[in-house]
């Protein structure tokens, strides 16, 4: 029914409540989940005209990775 995946509070609190007939708050269910670890995550925005490919052009590119040189040696 619900594909592996709840991705809400809401949408947790209203499968509880079905499986377990357990009743609880969409907040009381956030403050738990946080204590436990689990945190709310979402992806950036993008805007509904963006070109595919303009990402792409605009991007960093960062030079080859400088190896440290070798440490010299003391003369005595």
């Amino acid at each position: 029914m619900w594909k592996n995946s709840i991705n809400s509070a809401s949408l947790l609190a209203h499968w509880l409540c079905e499986e377990f007939r357990v009743s609880i708050s969409k907040q009381t269910l956030s403050r738990e989940l946080r204590t436990i670890g689990f945190r709310k995550l979402s992806a950036r925005p993008r805007h509904h005209a963006q070109d595919a490919e303009a990402p792409e052009t605009f991007k960093k590119t960062s030079p080859p990775a400088r190896t440290r040189s070798q440490p010299m040696k003391s003369r005595r």
